[in-house]
């Protein structure tokens, strides 16, 4: 078992404490902060490549039940899995500052029922999905620490099922809120 193996699994339980923690936050708020499957039933898609990512590093690092070949690595230099933690490191720090500006409007889905405003300044002054962004960088930085062939294609998947969702988040936000909305879109990539 590797440090670097150590140090992602640490870092993923940190990035999954931050939001669990954001969550019972806004619970204690009254503020109902995870709406996932409220307006589409795949958007379990989106928490089932998280399983498998986070089951794929754990059978990695503790011989879980998998086939060999599947979690077998890529590459054996240590020089990506640096990279790779360096990017978990970055992205940790993103989500956190991220966190922060949505204040109490962050959810876990599409709210349609209480939409709180549209936020613009901080990091969401640089992405309009800062959030997303640092997950699809962390994932990476995963990839590059344990490079094999489930993470590889969970990664890609995962990148997949969150460009769909900013899409649908899109279509809800335009409409709801309107030319703040529009102007912001103009000033701020939806990426990077």
């Amino acid at each position: 078992m590797s440090a670097q193996n150590i140090l992602s699994v640490c870092l993923f339980a940190i990035l999954m404490i931050m939001v669990l923690v954001r969550v019972a936050i806004l619970r204690k708020r009254g503020i109902r902060a995870i709406v996932f499957w409220q307006t589409d039933k795949s958007d379990f898609l989106l928490m089932l490549l998280v399983f498998v990512i986070a089951y794929t590093v754990l059978a990695n690092m503790f011989g879980l039940p998998m086939w060999s070949v599947l979690i077998r690595p890529f590459w054996s230099s240590a020089v990506p899995g640096c990279v790779g933690l360096i990017l978990c490191f970055i992205s940790i720090i993103g989500f956190a500052l991220a966190l922060v500006s949505f204040g109490d409007s962050f959810r876990v889905g599409i709210d349609k029922n209480k939409p709180d405003k549209l936020i613009t300044s901080g990091m969401f002054a640089i992405s309009r999905n800062p959030l997303y962004v640092c997950f699809l960088m962390f994932f990476a930085g995963l990839f590059l620490i344990h490079n094999n062939i489930v993470i590889s294609t969970a990664v890609v998947l995962f990148a997949l099922a969150i460009h769909r969702q900013v899409l649908r988040e899109e279509k809800f936000l335009a409409p709801h809120y309107g030319v703040e909305y529009e102007e912001y879109c103009k000033k701020v990539r939806r990426y990077l």
